[in-house]
């Protein structure tokens, strides 16, 4: 059985020792560069590797491709390679975060044709509460081959998302409301959101126990959400193409076909001041 969405605590435990099964900790504070190593140095899940967002998880930054761009696929599936991961691996993704980072690296592999990939649902504290074995030793790791099949039909661009936002597309933002209003804004130079996008803080893809809501609440709510589109002309973006992967997950979670990720999002949009920007609660939903 693969898994390809979400996992338990309790299925991933009944297969820590297989040999086709790798965890990779996805542990990150934006705030904090070396939190996540740090944690994972410290303790984590045995046999699990570790892959920091702006090492592994990103490309380089030019100032008008996003905080987040995303790595070269061949840059991407060589540190895949290197941690042992194959095109047969079953992988999983966890973190400490209600499945933020973790969910970027579920749609990362996906991007490069790996299907057999899931998060942790309720990351590290349901891996804990599950009584779940943590170490600090480091996994002897064999690399493998791996060969990407990249789907660029995945990815939205900055003038596809122009072109069809508020008509043909529904561009969903996955960050907090206050954000989305251009208010509190911390992360970007410029505050605010696309016109005609709507708003779905991440967030409220989770319950109050930090897992994932069941699939048929989280069906119903973005079904209200796409209103007349069909699924696979959602376009998710966020401040920098990272939490708007767990809208992505939660959508696949729920059953519903292929969507698209803005990799650039608010961070690359908004560095070009001729692109048109609102602020306020327009298209909140």
């Amino acid at each position: 059985m693969s898994f390809t969405t979400l996992i338990s605590a309790g299925d991933l435990a009944a297969h820590l020792d297989d040999a086709n099964w790798v965890v990779c900790d996805c542990r990150h504070d934006l705030a904090n560069y070396e939190a996540g190593r740090s944690a994972y140095t410290n303790a984590h899940i045995p046999g699990a590797r570790f892959l920091h967002l702006d090492e592994d998880l990103s490309g380089p930054k030019t100032g008008i491709n996003g905080r987040h761009p995303l790595p070269h696929p061949i840059t991407l599936t060589l540190r895949l390679a290197a941690l042992g991961i194959s095109n047969n691996t079953q992988v999983v993704a966890c973190d400490a975060h209600g499945g933020v980072f973790a969910s970027r690296l579920w749609w990362m592999l996906r991007w490069v044709g790996h299907t057999n990939v899931a998060v942790l649902d309720g990351g590290m504290d349901a891996w804990a509460a599950s009584g779940g074995a943590l170490t600090h030793t480091l996994p002897a790791v064999k690399p493998a081959t791996y060969n990407p099949t990249p789907n660029m039909r995945a990815l939205a661009d900055t003038a596809t998302v122009a072109r069809g936002v508020g008509g043909a597309l529904c561009v969903i933002d996955a960050r907090s409301p206050d954000r989305f209003r251009g208010e509190n804004e911390t992360l970007d130079p410029v505050a605010g959101h696309i016109p005609g996008a709507v708003n779905r803080f991440f967030k409220q893809n989770l319950a109050g126990d930090g897992r994932f809501k069941d699939a048929a609440a989280l069906k119903t709510e973005f079904a209200a959400l796409l209103g007349a589109h069909a699924a696979n002309n959602a376009v998710h973006q966020c401040g920098s193409g990272v939490t708007a992967c767990h809208n992505l997950l939660a959508m696949a979670h729920a059953g519903f076909g292929t969507s698209t990720l803005y990799p650039g999002s608010w961070s690359e949009w908004c560095s070009d001041p001729l692109r048109p920007m609102v602020k306020g609660p327009l298209a909140q939903r």
